[in-house]
């Protein structure tokens, strides 16, 4: 498995969000009691950048812009809630998107840096060979 440094360990400070991009991907890295989480930064409904604003709370990422919610442990989407201050709007943009979970990237602190780990490679089928 491997990782990939993203920033140095003290560019992010307690309660802090920071986007950064590792390896071509736009990564949200943030650190909230204690704890180190890191998603894709790009919210997955209208795209907006999590690190704008996003509320992280109860294990969760909130999107600042409509309240969409995602656990951070898998991506797995708690509310979906597309513009929520105007709610006809909200329900009909609602209806037209598609509900999708947030990517969720392993990350550590080594080495003086916070590191992101993509998605493992896929295992190599072993003792398949191409003729």
């Amino acid at each position: 498995m491997v990782w990939h440094n993203a920033i140095k360990i003290n560019k992010l400070k307690e309660g802090k969000k920071k986007m950064v991009t590792v390896k071509g991907k736009m990564v949200m890295i943030a650190r909230q009691d204690g704890a180190l989480f890191a998603t894709e930064a790009l919210c997955r409904h209208m795209r907006w950048p999590l690190a704008w604003g996003a509320k992280i709370e109860n294990d969760c990422v909130r999107c600042p812009l409509h309240q969409t919610t995602h656990r951070l442990d898998d991506g797995s989407m708690v509310e979906w809630a597309p513009f929520p201050l105007f709610p006809p709007y909200g329900k009909l943009v609602g209806a037209m998107s598609k509900k999708k979970d947030l990517r969720i990237y392993g990350v550590r602190e080594q080495d003086g840096y916070i590191q992101i780990q993509f998605n493992p490679p896929t295992p190599v089928e072993v003792g398949v060979l191409n003729e």
